[in-house]
């Protein structure tokens, strides 16, 4: 297959709206993907999760850890969070301060928050923790910051959103129902701590006020947006395995991970996408419990492990790693309707001397090609592997496709035919010069 890569300077800004999520369980370097794209948008958007995502930027050798905004606040651009997210309002307090540290300025002009987001209580966090402490051995591994239960109370009608803190009648009315619901919970059936209503309230509505000039109408601001011309870039977080509905459930998150997530987490029809980028890892990794068919306890799991530092980014908790499985990307392809794929971290795999891609399951004698409905299957499958030669040749840092060892090259070529998925983008180290960029998704 021959490629032509090409230069930063060729990579020029053209309107088009983008989504970018990730193709795997998460942790696939979308933070780095998204950041060098902010450079072609005008608008980036976080549409679901909440502080139990974050993205890892490396910007001339500075490290950025961002859980809630947007990363193209490095890059002087309007940010969003849409209705889709989860807000914890201490979390993204935190966050504000800890940009203003850095010296980057954010204001109600280059940030803003739909109303309708809702907002993680501290009760949600009390009942995420207590739960898994609960179910012991068969906890699912959550960061116990409270988005599941967050996300309970907006499916159940209960929930408290962001304007509701600018309207004190409605916000006491809520947060009292929601006490004397949850706090019965706690006390009786999981033995924790409860909460008072004036203590929550007190320091909410404190809260709010700092937060009150960064909200506004999304819906609004996105659709005159893209009916001016400008282009738009949707981030995801977590990854299409860890979609509530799409994912290995029940060890998922509590949201819409996959693109059309984005639409309904954002307030903006599908319609007005052009572009689904899905972010993946050379190999596989996931964080938690759950199935993971590819999984390497082995040397080469170690290599995988240390190399390519693979410690969550917002719980510091490690990864677990695996060799590459087109069966997970060919299901990711599938329901987000990818357009291109960004392959990252390639240069974690030099030096290996064979590598292996999972191309199908085997259960019981019986070849899967697809991702079975019921993902329980997974624990009773054996992955099926399709062996190519490794490279001792050093890829870091390389930014044309050409310069890459013939075997990387081969590599690359091999994934796009087993995921049916073209490689747009190709990650060769942590900073955004370390890319080969072979296409552009706002073009």
């Amino acid at each position: 297959m021959a490629y032509r890569s090409i230069s930063i300077s060729e990579f020029l800004i053209t309107m088009a709206n983008v989504i970018i999520m990730g193709a795997q369980w998460g942790d696939e370097g979308k933070g780095k993907i998204v950041d060098l794209l902010t450079e072609q948008a005008d608008v980036v958007v976080r549409f679901q999760g909440g502080h139990n995502a974050g993205h890892t930027l490396v910007v001339e050798g500075k490290k950025y850890v961002l859980h809630l905004i947007p990363s193209g606040i490095l890059h002087a651009k309007l940010c969003v969070i849409g209705n889709g997210v989860v807000l914890d309002p201490s979390a993204l307090l935190q966050e504000l301060q800890e940009l203003d540290n850095h010296g980057i300025s954010i204001t109600g002009a280059n940030f803003k928050i739909s109303p309708i987001t809702q907002l993680i209580m501290p009760y949600h966090r009390e009942l995420d923790v207590a739960r898994e402490k609960r179910k012991g051995k068969g906890k699912i591994g959550t960061t116990g910051r409270g988005i599941g239960p967050a996300y309970e109370d907006k499916v159940a009608r209960r929930g408290i959103r962001l304007g509701d803190l600018y309207n004190r009648q409605i916000f006491e009315a809520k947060l009292q129902d929601n006490l004397a619901y949850h706090n019965f919970m706690l006390e009786n059936f999981y033995n924790a701590g409860t909460f008072t209503m004036e203590t929550i309230r007190d320091d909410y509505l404190r809260m709010a006020d700092t937060i009150a000039p960064f909200v506004d109408d999304v819906p609004v601001i996105l659709a005159n947006a893209m009916d001016a011309g400008q282009a738009v870039l949707f981030e995801g977080a977590q990854g299409t395995m860890l979609d509530v509905d799409h994912g290995t459930y029940p060890f998922v998150t509590s949201s819409s991970v996959i693109a059309g997530g984005a639409c309904s987490g954002a307030g903006v029809g599908p319609t007005r996408i052009h572009q689904v980028l899905g972010v993946a890892k050379a190999y596989t990794t996931r964080v938690g419990s759950g199935p993971f068919p590819t999984e390497l306890t082995d040397a080469v799991g170690e290599h995988l492990f240390k190399v390519g530092q693979e410690l969550g980014a917002s719980t510091g908790r490690a990864r677990r790693c695996g060799w590459f499985d087109a069966v997970v990307l060919r299901h990711a392809a599938r329901v987000n309707g990818l357009t291109g794929l960004a392959i990252t971290k390639l240069d974690v795999l030099d030096g290996i001397p064979s590598l292996k891609v999972c191309v199908a399951y085997n259960r019981n004698g019986r070849r899967l090609e697809n991702m079975p409905s019921d993902p329980s299957i997974l624990d009773v499958c054996e992955p099926i592997y399709e062996e190519l030669p490794g490279w001792s040749e050093a890829t870091s840092g390389i930014e044309r496709m050409e310069d890459l060892p013939k075997n990387a090259r081969d590599y690359l070529a091999f994934l796009e035919s087993v995921t049916g998925v073209p490689t747009r983008i190709v990650s060769t180290g942590p900073d955004r010069k370390q890319t080969i960029i072979l296409d552009n998704p706002f073009g």
